[in-house]
């Protein structure tokens, strides 16, 4: 894990998180990971072989969770405490953040962040990203051979065997957004949006507007004329967006 994290990091992948569950978030690796570059955001196990620094003194997550005081009422999260993670003399600052089993409502799981600056709500709308790279991997492994097609030891041989298998995975993503995906076709989706903003926009301009005209002609006599030669020359001098935009809107 740490080799292909230090080639992500050579290769300037613009990655900001290293999401993974139980198996790797142990505070060693959160610092080695910390130390190439990335921040972690995982799920810690709970039990009492893990410690993290709370309150000056090394706990388990079971003790820190049963030492806080919990959060009331209907919060998408039970605790959130700052700690550090040690290992030897390093010490890094983390956020453990204790969230209600889906599964179980009386249980618990126990998310964990290097990035304290992230809110509660980050961490866990981050972790819940993990769950699409799962879906990736099991397609992979399922049905594009990931781990059967190659038997060599060679670990250049099994990058390239990854490779190929991302690249399978790629044509078949985009093929299935092509034909399948029914969200957006093309930049339709985002020429509707604009389109949308530009409605917005004008009608805003034609609000002010018709509140100019209505002033004016409350608190001044004008023949009709005079008025409309006045909001002629009004719009001669605005910008030419706003200009074009009620031209196109008269």
């Amino acid at each position: 894990m740490l080799t292909l994290l230090k080639e992500a990091k050579d290769a300037d992948i613009p990655a900001k998180y290293v999401l993974f569950d139980t198996w790797f978030c142990s505070p060693e690796a959160m610092l080695q990971i910390k130390n190439i570059g990335y921040d972690v955001v995982g799920m810690v196990k709970k039990g009492d072989k893990i410690h993290f620094r709370y309150n000056g003194r090394m706990q388990s997550t079971p003790t820190i969770f049963q030492a806080a005081k919990k959060r009331r009422g209907r919060s998408p999260y039970l605790l959130s405490v700052e700690a550090e993670a040690v290992k030897g003399e390093q010490a890094i600052p983390i956020k453990l953040v204790f969230v209600r089993n889906r599964n179980n409502r009386q249980d618990y799981l126990i998310l964990v962040s290097t990035d304290v600056n992230l809110s509660e709500e980050e961490i866990i709308q981050t972790y819940g990203k993990r769950w699409n790279i799962e879906v990736f991997f099991k397609m992979c492994k399922s049905y594009l051979k990931l781990g059967k097609e190659s038997r060599t030891m060679s670990y250049d041989a099994m990058t390239a065997h990854v490779s190929i298998v991302l690249a399978r995975c790629m044509l078949l993503s985009l093929e299935q957004r092509r034909k399948i995906d029914k969200r957006s076709i093309g930049e339709l989706f985002y020429v509707s949006c604009d389109e949308l903003q530009d409605l917005q926009y004008m009608d805003a301009l034609i609000m002010v507007l018709k509140k100019l005209v209505s002033m004016i002609t409350e608190k001044w006599l004008f023949l009709e004329k005079e008025l409309n030669a006045m909001l002629d020359s009004f719009l001669e001098n605005l910008p030419d967006l706003w200009h074009n935009c009620l031209n196109r809107c008269a």
